[in-house]
């Protein structure tokens, strides 16, 4: 039996969770998942809801015996995190995260003994909901993106491909850098603007009428603002550079919308309008076609995975014969 610790207890912590005791069942109980949150309410709820086999009071505790541990906690808490947990992962024991930034997070992870390997990660999906709404499907045909540290084993690597696998997403490997430019415009950039729709609407004097009209355009533009402000105080702090490069984009194609509401020409700014309308919807409607896409080849991996063997090795019992789909992935890298 193998042993996985999951550091953070949240919706993505208990989908981990979940997912991987669901895959443990289905391989004669092959993983032993040890959950720890500095909140003892979640602890309690993770163990009444079958999120993990067991929890403990102690970090240290949680960890000491982990063949692999889970950072499922907000980015800003990682730094002093790893600082901790170093002195007491034992020699091998694999490290990865489940970050929405990479950058700082692997530079931090350089604090982890020599005999430990960090793997970044972050799974592309979730929902606003904490641990009550975890669910083992959250990460199925999902994108997991993969960042190993330079010193990360090849043994470590295949492991974390594996535990993707597990949860049934598909692993991306990314440069870190790019990969936080990328998430800055299409994950971080959706957070900031819905949070300043709201600021926007609900501060102005008229929003108590306004409230009673706001139907499900608002609703679902601005649903990105209930999710955690604390996690997206970090993110925001953690991937500074980058979001704000795409806030400029996004104000100067706000200005210019704005200076065709302006033009005096009613014709010009009556098509340039339209124009602007219609090029948005076609550029949705192909960024659809790939999610769709995504989509429909993500059984395929999952049935791949369901047929292969267990073995008492941790890379074989997560990759089993994924051993060749691992090459093929560190090709693409």
């Amino acid at each position: 039996m193998q042993h996985i610790s999951i550091v953070g207890l949240g919706l993505i912590g208990g989908s981990i969770g979940l997912a991987l005791r669901r895959w443990s069942a289905a391989h004669d109980n092959a993983l032993h998942i040890t959950g720890y949150d500095a909140d003892m309410d979640k602890q309690s709820l993770a163990k009444k809801n079958g999120v993990v086999d067991t929890t403990t009071w102690s970090l240290g505790d949680a960890i000491t015996n982990a063949d692999v541990v889970i950072i499922a906690t907000p980015v800003g808490a990682m730094q002093e995190l790893f600082t901790d947990i170093g002195p007491t992962l034992k020699q091998g024991a694999i490290v990865t995260d489940t970050g929405s930034t990479k950058a700082n997070v692997l530079e931090w992870a350089t604090v982890l003994p020599d005999h430990v390997s960090f793997v970044g990660g972050h799974p592309m999906a979730g929902k606003s909901e904490s641990l009550e709404g975890a669910d083992a499907d959250l990460f199925k045909g999902a994108t997991w993106v993969v960042c190993p540290g330079v010193s990360a084993s090849e043994g470590a690597i295949k492991n974390v491909l594996g535990l993707v696998a597990a949860v049934e997403a598909e692993a991306f490997f990314a440069d870190p850098v790019e990969h936080d430019s990328y998430v800055a415009g299409i994950s971080h950039l959706p957070m900031v603007v819905a949070a300043s729709l709201v600021k926007t609407a609900t501060t102005d004097q008229s929003w108590r009428d306004m409230r009673s009209l706001a139907s499900s355009g608002f609703r679902d533009t601005t649903r990105l603002a209930l999710g955690s402000p604390e996690m997206h105080r970090d993110i925001s702090l953690t991937n500074r550079k980058a979001l704000s490069r795409w806030i400029d984009q996004m104000v100067e194609t706000l200005e210019e919308f704005r200076q065709e509401l302006g033009n005096e020409d009613e014709e010009v700014s009556r098509q340039r309008i339209h124009d602007f309308f219609v090029e948005a919807q076609d550029q949705r409607a192909r960024a659809e076609v790939a999610v769709n896409r995504a989509a429909e080849q993500a059984p395929e991996a999952s049935s791949t995975m369901k047929n292969e063997t267990v073995s008492e090795s941790m890379s074989r019992m997560f990759l089993g014969g994924l051993g060749k789909r691992g090459k093929k992935e560190k090709n693409k890298r």
